[in-house]
């Protein structure tokens, strides 16, 4: 699987195309009762495993809510979790200090993501840290707050931005002394429509403390992989610039991002990671039309390679189980991997 990925990678094309494949909610569990027990769990087999992270928490109130290592409270018994309390009020970084980076990694962090790399080293091992410093900076000061602040306030936008570079960035330094290939980086500058903040401001202020981060993976020889939702076809060149080699979601209801017209532009310079659509074709599609879909994905996108076949999205609570069960048998036949339990007539 490893060697598969890294020839997508290296745009060279492969007998079949590597894939991933997770499952949100109870989709799992569903598709248990749908093939009569978690047999067909065995059968896949994704070519990227994501290890474990640094932990996320540090104080959980109770089972609805927890503080994260920055001070805000999140409350996760709903879909989508958000923000209840920002820790920074207002815009100012006066008496506020940033976890140290020692409270996050304390001793022994790193021995889950050891274990997945001592079972896994025929995989492309890859390990992130969370949200990136845009995600990030909303988590402290709240979504509107900070789109307000770029505006009102953009010096202190400008940093607290730079506070959150300098502190990712120690890290991802923790993050290369694993054997990985890559870091991966998430972060949604995205949304239906386009950039959230606007392709020019995300140039001026984000662009480039994201160039010094990517930078420094490459220089210790490993891969940049970055996570965004919606349509950030505008900034793509850039990314593309600064060093990304991993672009995933890929999410084709988005605006501009309809992932064949992104491979003809930019799929000799960019690995695609995704690209099946989880708000049109698994959800309202028929299983035929998801069929037909992976087998093109796999036949046009992974053409002279730079391509990682999955869902824009984790498959989602609600999936109409034919559709979830037809995601997984093309999975499974477009690798070449035969599967008793299909359904498929």
């Amino acid at each position: 699987p490893r060697a598969r990925v890294l020839a997508q990678i290296c745009n060279e094309q492969t007998a079949s195309v590597p894939y991933t494949l997770r499952f949100d909610g109870d989709v799992a569990e569903l598709l248990d009762e749908y093939y009569g027990g978690p047999a067909w769990r065995g059968y896949l087999d994704d070519s990227i495993r994501r290890l474990p992270g640094p932990p996320l928490e540090v104080a959980r109130t109770d089972t609805s809510e927890f503080v994260d290592p920055y001070g805000s409270l999140w409350r996760v018994d709903q879909r989508a979790f958000h923000l209840v309390e920002p820790a920074l009020k207002s815009p100012t970084l006066s008496g506020y200090t940033m976890p140290s980076v020692d409270d996050i990694l304390r001793p022994g962090w790193e021995q889950p993501a050891l274990e997945a790399i001592a079972q896994h080293r025929n995989y492309f091992l890859v390990i992130g840290f969370g949200i990136g410093v845009f995600d990030r900076a909303w988590g402290l000061r709240g979504f509107e707050n900070t789109m307000m602040d770029m505006v009102a306030h953009p010096d202190f936008y400008e940093d607290l931005i730079d506070l959150l570079t300098d502190h990712q960035m120690l890290i991802v330094e923790r993050l290369l002394e694993l054997p990985v290939d890559g870091i991966f980086f998430a972060d949604d500058w995205g949304y239906q429509q386009g950039v959230l903040v606007g392709a020019e401001r995300w140039r001026r202020v984000l662009k480039p403390r994201l160039a010094r981060m990517y930078r420094r993976v490459h220089e210790a020889g490993k891969y940049v992989l970055t996570h965004c939702c919606g349509s950030i076809a505008e900034i793509l060149p850039d990314l593309i610039e600064i060093g990304l080699d991993v672009y995933q979601s890929v999410q084709p209801e988005a605006r501009d991002n309809n992932p064949y017209e992104l491979k003809r532009k930019y799929g000799d310079r960019i690995t695609f990671w995704g690209g099946l659509g989880s708000q049109s074709t698994i959800p309202f599609g028929t299983p035929d039309e998801i069929w037909a879909e992976v087998a093109r994905l796999c036949r046009e996108m992974g053409r002279g390679g730079g391509y990682i076949l999955a869902p824009a999205k984790p498959l989602q609570p609600g999936t109409p189980m034919k559709n979830a069960a037809a995601v997984v048998e093309a999975f499974l036949r477009q690798a070449g991997t035969e599967f008793p339990l299909s359904k498929r007539g």
